[in-house]
């Protein structure tokens, strides 16, 4: 059985918790230093890799918390740190990089959804 909301709210509903969730990531939980130090040429402390894996996973934890799917989190730190390798190393800004990153938000909350509907069929 999930542990998460994804059999108890509707994708929409989850979609707004994961946005919540990435912008307590992305905003609140993520230092200045690891803004700066996650990206290539401007780590100081640590390589650069590390802390753009630290950042990603909290992402990761978030969605899994919150979907009850481990693989979505996993999907998460995946495609959570290329994105946010594409900024660092310019491919896009913050405004591209924030849309790409709530798309994904949306993609896991309704696959969460839809994968706890088919569970409750079997």
């Amino acid at each position: 059985m999930l542990s998460g909301l994804a059999h108890s709210l509707s994708g929409l509903e989850l979609f707004l918790l994961l946005a919540m969730g990435h912008f307590v990531g992305d905003f609140a939980l993520q230092s200045d230093r690891m803004a700066v130090e996650k990206c290539r040429g401007r780590d100081h402390t640590l390589p650069w890799s590390w802390w753009l894996t630290a950042h990603a996973g909290v992402h990761g934890f978030l969605v899994a918390l919150l979907t009850g799917i481990v693989w979505l989190g996993v999907a998460e730190w995946l495609v959570h740190a290329l994105i946010d390798w594409g900024k660092c190393a310019g491919f896009y800004r913050l405004g591209i990089d924030q849309t790409l990153h709530l798309l994904c938000k949306l993609l896991w909350a309704f696959s969460a959804v839809h994968i706890a509907a088919r569970l409750a069929l079997s």
